[in-house]
């Protein structure tokens, strides 16, 4: 597996297996990588040609300077886990390499639509401009023809599909499910911050999505969203900060005659942990 810094090295790559043809599939991440990342690359790799990854921890994107302090930088570990899986190239650029002025910020601002603010945009601020930035700055180095996403940052891929429509960019992106433990906790490199405690706790949140699930068309989405909200709110140690059912395309909280598609989305500190979780309903 090729390891690149340089956006200028990393083109050189890419350019060259431009001449023997095939697709650039592409797997943004910001490392600390675990099963879900790698069914990523595995889904990837069905298009055949190159699969890319890059690992960066984005600084624009953070609304809490002690969340980005904290984030796990496992490298070696990462690098590991890609060569497993066949990964043909990785991207590890420094601030400096994505950002030049660093640490001035670059103007960025794109209009992302109603759906920007909800949720996620609620409770942080801002941070679906840093996450758009820094896609639009990866999708300039690699060129792909496809890029994945894990459906479990449900809100950021309907941003970065709207961000592609922004720019025309002609780049696919692909959905892919929710990686779950056998317990059915959404992996997340944050969960490596639960305590044994709080990882017990952090079950409640799949279970109140998964009750919603279970009783959709059956009670009202308001009627669901407010039991599932008190079985939540009875585990100790975990702080709900919303609980949604929401239309698929825009995220807007559906009325109790909705007949469109939907999804429930979850956001919970689980001791000092936050998580995020989604179940698609039908």
């Amino acid at each position: 597996m090729e390891i690149f810094t340089r956006i200028d090295a990393l083109r050189q790559y890419l350019d060259a297996h431009k001449e023997t043809g095939g697709p650039i599939s592409f797997v943004p991440t910001m490392g600390a990588l675990h099963k879900g990342h790698l069914s990523l690359i595995e889904q990837a790799k069905l298009n055949g040609g190159l699969v890319i990854c890059s690992i960066f921890v984005n600084p624009t994107q953070f609304t809490d300077p002690k969340d980005l302090e904290k984030y796990p930088r496992p490298l070696e570990h990462d690098i590991n886990l890609l060569n497993t899986v066949g990964c043909n190239a990785v991207f590890m650029p420094s601030v400096e390499e994505m950002y030049p002025l660093w640490p001035e910020k670059e103007e960025w601002h794109i209009d992302l639509g109603e759906t920007e603010f909800l949720l996620e945009g609620a409770f942080r601020k801002g941070h679906y401009q840093g996450v758009t930035q820094i896609v639009k700055k990866l999708f300039d180095a690699v060129q792909p023809n496809f890029a994945y996403f894990g459906q479990k940052d449900y809100q950021q891929i309907l941003m970065i599909e709207k961000m592609v429509s922004f720019f025309q960019l002609n780049i696919e992106i692909v959905s892919c499910p929710i990686i779950r433990e056998e317990d059915g906790l959404a992996m997340s490199s944050r969960n490596i911050h639960l305590t044994e405690r709080d990882r017990k706790s952090a079950l409640i949140l799949f279970a109140a999505l998964n009750f919603v699930k279970a009783n959709y068309g059956k009670l009202t989405p308001s009627a669901l969203i407010s039991e599932a909200s008190k079985m939540v709110n009875t585990e100790i140690g975990v702080e709900l900060e919303y609980l949604s059912i929401a239309d698929r395309k825009t995220l807007i909280p559906v009325k109790d005659d909705y007949k469109g598609k939907a999804v429930a989305l979850i956001a919970a500190k689980v001791g000092n942990t936050r998580l995020i979780d989604n179940v698609l309903l039908d």
